[in-house]
């Protein structure tokens, strides 16, 4: 498996539609059609919803989904996670 340099680990962010944009529109609410709208265009939107999965990032925007959705997400891949475990068993 090839390590990731920390620095390099980050890099996608480079890319991100939202870059540059008032974080505001991804952590107030009232804005998400907009957040969502700018997500919907990001060319790194997996490599953001993985990175936010990752972590316990609770609140905004992230790889386009909410926060409700986001924990929705987190609980999917655990699932899929703990069937995988179970089969490779």
């Amino acid at each position: 498996m090839r390590r990731i340099a920390s620095g390099d680990r980050y890099r996608w962010q480079d890319d991100a539609a939202c870059r540059g944009a008032d974080t505001e529109l991804f952590f107030t609410p009232g804005y998400e059609s907009v957040a969502k709208a700018i997500c919907a265009q990001c060319p790194v939107r997996a490599e953001c919803l993985d990175y936010a999965v990752s972590r316990p990032e609770k609140y905004g925007m992230w790889g386009g989904l909410d926060e409700q959705e986001l924990a929705a997400e987190r609980k999917r891949r655990q699932r899929q996670a703990t069937s995988r475990k179970e089969v490779a068993a």
